[in-house]
This record gives C-alpha cells, structure tokens and sequence, in this order.
C-alpha cells in the first residue's frame, strides 16, 4: 500500500540449505497468510541455494546442501564454519 499498489502478484523468497525451514510448509503457511490481503493468489518462488561455508582444515570456500553432512568435500575435514545459507529472505515482490 505505501507504493500505491493494488495487488502483490508474486514473492521470491530464498531458504537457505542450513535454515531449518522446510520449504513446504513455507509455502502452506505462506497460503494462509496472504488470505484477504493484497497477497491472496499470489505466486511465491522458493530457492533453496547450498550454503556457502569455510573450511578450517583446507583453508577452502565450500557448499553444502545439507546440515546432515558436515564433511568439507575438499579434504574430508569436519572444522566447518558455515557463512552463508542459513537463513531465509524475501528476495523480490512483483506488484500491480
């Protein structure tokens, strides 16, 4: 409403792979908040990158798309530090 808009028509949201958030249920969740609002109806656009993460071990930037493995695929060394992707963010909002 601030940018005078009528109806927003689609959401891009990121999830990152370390987040703890299932993006299914985002979206089911997601459905039943934009019920009568400026929302209802709209399409929402879910990514889910790895997460970007440093090796202590091999000194190497590294993705990881699951927490249920924390093993560098570089060196095989566990003195992870994850620095990215576990978090979610509202990326982009198309409005009318």
């Amino acid at each position: 409403r601030q940018n005078n808009a009528r109806k927003i028509t689609a959401v891009w949201m990121e999830i990152g792979a370390f987040s703890c958030v299932e993006p299914e249920a985002v979206q089911f969740c997601f459905e039943l908040a934009c019920r009568e609002t400026l929302a209802q109806g709209c399409e929402l656009h879910l990514d889910t990158p790895a997460a970007e993460s440093w090796c202590r071990t091999c000194q190497q930037d590294i993705a990881l798309l699951s927490p249920n493995v924390l093993i560098c695929p570089q060196c095989g060394g566990r003195d992870l530090r994850v620095i990215a992707g576990d978090g979610m963010k509202i990326k982009r909002i198309e409005i009318e």
